[in-house]
C-alpha cells in the first residue's frame, strides 16, 4: 500500500503531468489530422469544446460519489478510461470516431481532476496545503510542454496516432497505482450552506468577483494559444511540425514555471510592504494589480508575435509573452481563495473552475478556428491577445462594484 503522504502527492502529480500531456498532444498533431481527415479549422476547434462537455457533464457526478466512497476507485476508473480513450484517438478511423473519444477523455478527467485535490487537502500538513497544492499544479505548464515536445517527437518518427498512444499506456500503468493507495482519513467539514446561500455569499465579495472575471478571459485566451499556436507557427512561419512543437513546448515550459515564480515572488514581496501585510484588501488589490500588469505586457506583445514576419523577432516575442503572461497563475488563485471566508474556499475555487471553462475555454479554440476559414490564421490569433487584455482591464478595474440585490434576494 502507498501510505507515505508525499509518496501519493508524487503520484497524484505524475498523474496530473500526464493528464495535461495527454489535453495538449492534441494540439501538437492538429495539421495532420486536418489533412488525414480533411475537415476545416471549425472542426478541429471543436475538439476542445467537446472535451470540455464531457468534463462539465460528469464532473458533479464523480463530485458527489468522491463524498460519499472510496476515492481511490474512482480515481482508478477514472485515470483508466482517459488513457483508454486517449488510445483510442489514435485508433480513429473517422473524425466522428476521434470526437467520441475526446468527449471520453474529458469524462475520465472530470474524475480525477475533481478528487485529487481533496485527497491532497486531507494529506497535506495544516502549515504544508498551499505548498502542496503548488507542486501539483505545477504539472499543468510542464505537461502542456511535454505534450508538444512527445506529441511532435513521436509523429515525426510513427505519426500522429503514436502521439496518443504515448500517454495512454503510462496512464493506464498509473491507474493500477491508484488502487494501492491507502484511503486517506478524511477531514471533519461542518454543515455547508446551501449552493445558493454559497453562491450569494460569493456574489458579495468584489475581489472574488473581478478575479473570476480576469480568469474567464484569462483562461479563454490560454485554452485558445494551446491548441493553436502549433499550428500557427507551422502556417505562419513554415516551421516543420516537430520544429513548432520544439518551440511551442519551450515556451510553455520556460514561460510557465518562470512566470509563474516570478508571480508567487512579487506577490509575496507585495504583501511584506509596510501598511499592507495587516490589511487584507490592500493584500489582495495589490495582487490582481499585479496579475493585471503580467496581462497588459503579454498582450501587445502577444499580438506583435503574431504579426511579426520574421520568425526570430516573432518567436523571440512569444517567449517573452508566454512569460508575462503567467505571472498571474499564483497571485489570481490566491485571491479566489482569500477574498471570501474560510468556510467558501472550496465552492469559490469550484465556482471560479466552472466559469473558467465554461464561459471561457469551452468557446475560444473553436472561435479562432471559425476566425482562421475565413481570414489569415494571424489575424485568427488575434483573438488572444484581446481576451488577454479583458483579463488585464477586470483584474484593474472595479467591475460590478456592488451586488445585484434582486440575484442575492432570490438566491436566499
Amino acid at each position: 500500500m502507498i501510505r507515505r503522504p508525499q509518496a501519493i502527492l508524487a503520484l497524484l502529480t505524475a498523474l496530473n503531468l500526464l493528464n495535461y500531456i495527454d489535453r495538449f498532444v492534441l494540439a501538437s498533431v492538429l495539421e495532420r489530422i486536418k489533412g488525414e481527415f480533411h475537415v476545416d479549422d471549425s472542426q478541429l476547434g471543436f475538439l476542445a469544446t467537446i472535451f470540455l462537455i464531457g468534463y462539465f457533464l460528469t464532473s458533479p457526478v464523480f463530485g458527489a460519489l468522491g463524498d460519499r466512497g472510496a476515492r481511490k476507485y474512482l480515481l482508478a476508473v477514472g485515470v483508466a478510461v482517459w488513457s483508454l480513450a486517449s488510445i483510442s484517438s489514435g485508433l480513429a478511423r473517422g473524425f466522428h470516431h476521434l470526437e467520441w473519444s475526446r468527449v471520453v477523455v474529458g469524462v475520465g478527467e472530470a474524475s480525477y481532476v475533481t478528487i485529487a485535490p481533496t485527497i491532497i487537502d486531507d494529506i497535506a500538513p495544516l502549515e504544508k496545503k498551499g505548498r502542496w497544492l503548488a507542486i501539483f499544479y505545477v504539472a499543468m505548464p510542464v505537461g502542456a510542454a511535454l505534450g508538444f515536445l512527445i506529441g511532435g517527437l513521436l509523429e515525426s518518427h510513427f505519426g500522429w496516432r503514436a502521439a496518443f498512444f504515448g500517454t495512454g499506456g503510462p496512464g493506464l500503468a498509473a491507474a493500477v497505482l491508484c488502487l494501492f493507495i491507502a484511503e486517506p482519513k478524511r477531514v471533519h467539514v461542518a454543515k455547508r450552506p446551501s449552493w445558493r446561500g454559497s453562491l450569494g455569499a460569493l456574489w458579495q465579495s468584489t475581489l472574488y468577483r473581478r478575479a473570476v472575471i480576469g480568469l474567464v478571459a484569462y483562461t479563454a485566451a490560454t485554452g485558445a494559444l494551446g491548441l493553436w499556436a502549433v499550428t500557427f507557427l507551422v502556417r505562419h512561419y513554415g516551421m516543420s511540425l516537430i520544429s513548432a512543437n520544439l518551440v511551442g513546448g519551450g515556451a510553455t515550459v520556460i514561460g510557465g514555471a518562470g512566470g509563474t515564480a516570478i508571480g508567487g515572488f512579487w506577490a509575496d514581496a507585495w504583501i511584506k510592504r509596510p501598511g499592507v501585510i495587516d490589511n487584507p484588501d490592500a493584500r489582495l488589490r495589490g495582487q490582481l494589480r499585479i496579475c493585471a500588469i503580467g496581462s497588459f505586457i503579454a498582450a501587445p506583445l502577444a499580438m506583435a508575435s503574431f504579426l511579426s514576419p520574421n520568425v526570430v523577432v516573432g518567436v523571440g516575442i512569444f517567449f517573452i509573452s508566454e512569460f508575462a503572461l503567467f505571472i498571474s497563475t499564483s497571485p489570481a488563485n490566491a485571491v479566489v481563495l482569500q477574498s471570501v471566508p474560510p468556510s467558501l474556499r472550496a465552492s469559490a475555487m469550484a465556482l471560479s473552475i466552472f466559469a473558467m471553462h465554461l464561459f471561457g475555454d469551452m468557446w475560444s479554440p473553436p472561435i479562432v478556428g471559425a476566425l482562421a476559414d475565413r481570414f489569415p490564421i494571424e489575424w485568427a490569433m488575434g483573438f488572444i491577445p484581446l481576451a488577454i487584455l479583458v483579463s488585464g482591464i477586470a483584474w484593474w478595474s472595479k467591475l460590478l462594484p456592488q451586488p445585484v440585490p434582486a440575484v442575492l434576494a432570490a438566491l436566499e
